[in-house]
């Protein structure tokens, strides 16, 4: 059990009270019991402090008067998070491979790796150490996932698909299904063979029920630190940069390019055969729909600069008004008109 200055010297903070204070757990205000921390990010919740039993607080700024210690640092949310990675249960023991798994006598699965019942690990497929594959997950050959991965219930990883170190694969996510890519003669569609593969690069984490589509050629690639929702779609051929979050039943169309640290919120989604540039936020339902530079926030669908997007919002629901005025205007007009040419 870490005291409040561990918590702090880990998270850059200082502590206003007993540094020595024990620390069980970090909960909500109502839950909160003496040896249990809570988080501000808000002033709302500043001032309901009196009203939790927590012994201390995470917050930004120092208060006075408060009947609890405080850990003060810049960013309450990232204290927030390290923090709460810091008082998790530890992960239990490696329990190699169980019984009802299944795992090809040619794959090589590393030390202290966790295979659960359910499971089927093709042929010639690499498991880095350290890495949990729940029930009813399915590795097809040649596929490899690397150090410390934690692989979800029911997540399939297709053949020949790589996965970094320190991936998380929500349950039922599926890496490598078949790029949505089909050829029109007039008649039907022909199938294009998707022989590419998917590469997730380190720390990425896919959210519940995400799919990743393969390539039809070359490579779908999610870059270091990505992070999506659930329910997002990967097309074919995308290359998503690092560090890009997706809120869920978001969608990127085959072979978009989007840059770094770009920010897409729910429900958004991208045509294909675009470039995105760094920093760009989508905000929700936004629609891109032509190449994109960066640094800029967009809204809409299709999606224009933000503040634009606000200008045209307001005016929607006075176009019902604006349109009697500008009939009534017309009229004044044509009366103007037959009253000039009596004269």
């Amino acid at each position: 059990m870490p005291c409040l200055q561990e918590l702090a010297d880990l998270v850059g903070g200082r502590v206003v009270g007993d540094p020595q204070l024990k620390i069980n757990r970090l909960t909500t205000f109502e839950e909160a019991e003496p040896g249990d921390i809570v988080f501000v990010t808000r002033a709302g919740y500043a001032s309901r402090l009196g009203e939790t039993r927590a012994s201390a607080v995470i917050l930004d700024e120092e208060r006075e008067n408060l009947p609890l210690a405080q850990l003060v640092c810049p960013n309450p949310y990232l204290a927030f998070a390290r923090v709460l990675q810091c008082l998790q249960p530890a992960n239990p023991a490696p329990l190699g491979i169980m019984p009802g798994a299944f795992v090809d006598p040619e794959a090589s699965v590393g030390e202290n790796v966790s295979i659960h019942p359910g499971c089927h690990v093709g042929r010639g497929v690499r498991i880095g150490r350290g890495t949990v594959l729940h029930p009813n997950v399915v590795i097809y050959p040649g596929a490899t996932i690397g150090d410390d991965c934690l692989i979800q219930a029911g997540c399939v990883v297709r053949e020949d698909c790589r996965i970094g170190n320190r991936v998380i694969l929500q349950p039922n996510a599926v890496i490598g299904s078949d790029g949505f890519g089909f050829a029109p003669d007039g008649e039907r569609y022909e199938k294009i063979p998707q022989v590419g593969i998917v590469v997730i690069e380190d720390d990425v984490e896919i959210g519940a029920c995400a799919c990743v589509d393969r390539a039809a050629l070359g490579v779908t690639r999610i870059g270091t630190g990505c992070k999506l929702d659930n329910q997002v779609q990967i097309g074919h051929n995308v290359d998503l940069g690092p560090h890009t979050v997706m809120a869920a039943q978001s969608g990127v169309s085959g072979s978009t390019v989007i840059g770094r640290h770009c920010t897409f919120g729910g429900q958004s989604g991208t045509a294909g055969h675009i470039r995105i540039g760094d920093n760009v936020t989508v905000a929700g339902r936004g629609g891109v729909t032509s190449h994109t530079e960066g640094d800029q926030v967009i809204s809409g669908a299709p999606a224009i600069p933000h503040r634009e997007w606000l200008k045209m919002s307001m005016i929607l629901p006075k176009l019902p008004e604006m349109k009697k005025e500008i009939s009534r205007l017309k009229r004044q007009v044509d009366e103007l008109k037959a009253l000039l040419k009596e004269s």
